[in-house]
């Protein structure tokens, strides 16, 4: 008996997780892979550099070309389909729609409605009571007479058929008798004492010479399956192990060797291609745009400066000291003509009448009504 207390067993933990083993790569595949990676970069770089040219020309021509061109026909088709569609529609087809139908009402449902209540329903009921009246007369006809003809034709047809059914039950027995002593008892005798026994040895027979054919057959096909598998099927068994395996092993390295590299090299082209792409704008904008904005920062704008503040504002301020002087002439040439106007009128049809001041309730002028004063008689201060 153990008196120590037992350690506490160590928590179980999931194993690590460890990668799939590398699998070693022979001397032909890293001989063969260096060659193949150059020689694909030496004729990738510049398929990725034409293709990153014709994908920068592309993006260019779709901002500033084909998405206002775009935009442009999506104008002009809504312009030459869409708006008219939308005119015809709402201001042709609806409203000959909604005459149409009003006028169907007036022609056709308010006619047919006054038709089906005053003439069809009247004579509806008219048809209905002359049928239901026809009815009554066709019931009475079949419960008194069709009926009790029915009855008694039925059980004379009972009769006929019971007598009908003794005679034949009598030709059937009789038929039946004859049948089974003159042709089912001899059929049976000549199949169990004759027939069963020589099928019999017939089918012995057959069966023996079936196995025979078998055996035969057998042989034969053993033979051929023989001389098949030495002609045939081993030397197609030894090329396909020893010659066509290894080629295909072969070409299926040097096809994903060529994939890899192909992949390695787009991959390495693009950067060589952005680096060649960035030191084109580089110098692009070394050459051109840096010259550019050097003269229009440097010389154009304090040109444009001195132009407008020597020569454009005071030019603009003139042009309103014009203006305004031309505004002042133009309102007292109207002033003038107004007051001629107004002299000419009073010299041929004398002083306009003064409107002649009535009593109003409303107080007239500044002493208008206030909520602290009155001007009724009953409140006037």
């Amino acid at each position: 008996m153990d008196l120590q207390k037992p350690p506490p067993p160590a928590p179980t933990q999931p194993a690590p997780t460890q990668p799939a083993p590398i699998q070693p790569e022979g001397c032909l595949v890293v001989a063969l892979r260096l060659p193949v990676r150059i020689v694909v970069l030496v004729l990738v770089v510049p398929v990725r550099m034409v293709w990153d040219a014709l994908v920068a020309a592309g993006r260019f021509l779709r901002d500033t070309v084909l998405r206002p061109l775009g935009r442009a026909l999506l104008w002009a088709g809504r312009a030459v389909f869409v708006w008219p569609l939308v005119g015809l529609w709402r201001y042709v087809l609806v409203p000959v729609a909604r005459a149409l139908g009003r006028l169907g009402t007036v022609l056709v449902l308010v006619p047919a409605g006054w038709l089906y209540r005053y003439v069809l329903t009247p004579a509806g009921h008219v048809l209905g009571r002359l049928a239901r009246g026809l009815g009554a007369g066709f019931g009475w006809v079949y419960a008194r007479l069709l009926t009790p003809a029915g009855h008694a034709l039925t059980w004379l047809l009972k009769g006929i058929g019971a007598g009908l059914a003794a005679l034949g039950l009598g030709v059937y027995t009789a038929v039946a008798w004859l049948l089974r002593y003159l042709l089912v008892v001899p059929a049976r005798g000549l199949h169990t004492w004759l027939l069963a026994p020589v099928g019999r040895a017939v089918a012995w027979c057959a069966r023996g010479l079936g196995r025979l054919l078998g055996m035969l057959a057998g042989g034969v096909g053993l033979v051929l399956y023989w001389t098949a598998r030495v002609l045939l099927v081993l030397p197609a068994l030894a090329l396909w192990r020893w010659v066509l395996a290894p080629v295909g092993r072969f070409l299926a390295l040097v096809a994903r060797e060529v994939g890899d590299a192909l992949g390695h090299a787009w991959r390495v082209a693009g950067r060589i291609s952005r680096a060649v792409g960035r030191a084109l704008g580089t110098l692009f904008r070394l050459i051109f745009v840096e010259p550019v904005r050097w003269v229009y920062r440097s010389v154009l704008t304090p040109v444009g400066h001195v132009v407008r503040y020597a020569v454009l504002r005071p030019v603009a301020a003139g042009a309103r000291a014009v203006g305004r002087v031309a505004r002042e002439a133009l309102a007292a040439a109207r002033d003038t003509v107004r007051q001629a106007r107004a002299d000419v009128r009073r010299l041929l049809f004398g002083e306009p009448r003064q409107p002649v001041a009535g009593d109003r309730r409303e107080p007239l002028g500044r002493d208008t009504r206030t909520l602290g004063r009155s001007t009724t008689a009953l409140t006037k201060d």
